[in-house]
């Protein structure tokens, strides 16, 4: 692959149409539950492979702790909650190197398989295309006020369910030719991850910030008491220079730009296509299956925001 087209994942061909595919991604915990802290790290690690239409068969283990501050008990629920979350997508962990450090760190490399017939690249955006999101935005924001002690009992839970889901449905959309391209929502934020797309793909892209779902309402909540991580700040200031912001109110800016972890595909599909995944997202109990946008020729600005 071509790293310039910011894609999620590696691809190395070995013969024909076959190839492997592979990442790499590990962060420190942002959650307390050290099992749900492997379950999110591990889904969050599968999903790039996912992203481009390719299935996970091995992983290997990457682990740095504070040998005197992490318990063996503690390390052993983060890789017991990693293995199940790989075991969930047939993937094997193998293996893998821990290193002492001065806070923890966890996560996966992963190497797949992939057609590369079926890729799923960031340049096979077309002129028409239908963007699909299928993750609500706002973990960013809300393990935030996690750390914070803001979050409700209710948003905590409900956020690290949806993290902790796979992305699996990208290659089963891959295989079926349903999806022309895809990545994956994580640490650029909606925004950023869009913008690689339409730079790759020497398009633009609309998008209606109503139709964008979001994880709770409390969200909004949040970000008006300034609960923000760095991350999406960061975000929010380097999309000035893609997007076309001015019809959108600020909280709903905040929530285009947030730092996600363990995201919901953004999928760009041909509009003859989407009722055949719209019921595949269905079949798959797929968080959200929400039509946010479309793809666009390429204008001043990568991105362009319509009530």
């Amino acid at each position: 692959m071509n790293s310039s087209t910011f894609d999620d994942a590696g691809v190395y061909r070995l013969t024909g149409n076959r190839a492997l595919v592979q990442t790499v991604d590990f962060f420190t915990p942002i959650v307390d539950d050290p099992f749900a802290y492997g379950q999110i790290a591990a889904a969050n690690a599968l999903s790039d492979v996912f992203a481009m239409g390719g299935r996970p068969i091995t992983a290997l283990n990457l682990m740095g702790f504070p040998q005197h501050l992490v318990s063996p008990k503690t390390i052993a629920e983060i890789l017991r909650g990693s293995l199940e979350k790989a075991a969930e997508v047939g993937c094997a962990i193998i293996g893998g190197h821990s290193i002492r450090n001065p806070e923890p760190i966890y996560g996966l490399a992963v190497t797949g398989v992939i057609d590369l017939r079926n890729i799923l690249a960031n340049k096979n955006a077309r002129v028409g295309d239908l963007l699909v999101l299928t993750k609500p935005l706002g973990t960013g924001i809300a393990t935030t006020a996690i750390k914070r002690r803001l979050a409700s009992r209710s948003l905590e839970k409900k956020v690290i369910a949806l993290m902790s889901r796979t992305n699996s449905v990208g290659a089963e959309l891959a295989e079926k030719t349903l999806v022309r391209a895809a990545t994956d929502i994580t640490g650029f934020g909606l925004l950023g991850h869009l913008s690689n797309i339409c730079r790759a793909s020497k398009v633009s892209a609309e998008i209606f910030p109503d139709r964008v779902p979001v994880i709770s309402e409390e969200i909004f909540d949040l970000i008006e008491r300034d609960c923000v991580p760095g991350g999406t700040r960061d975000n929010l200031k380097a999309a000035k220079q893609t997007t076309d912001l001015r019809p959108v109110p600020q909280s709903q800016r905040t929530l285009l730009a947030d730092a996600q972890t363990s995201g919901g595909l953004l999928l760009c599909v041909r509009e003859s296509s989407l009722p055949k995944v719209h019921r595949l997202l269905q079949r798959t109990r797929t968080p959200c299956a929400m039509v946010i946008g479309r793809i666009i020729r390429r204008r001043k600005h990568l991105i362009c925001t319509t009530k």
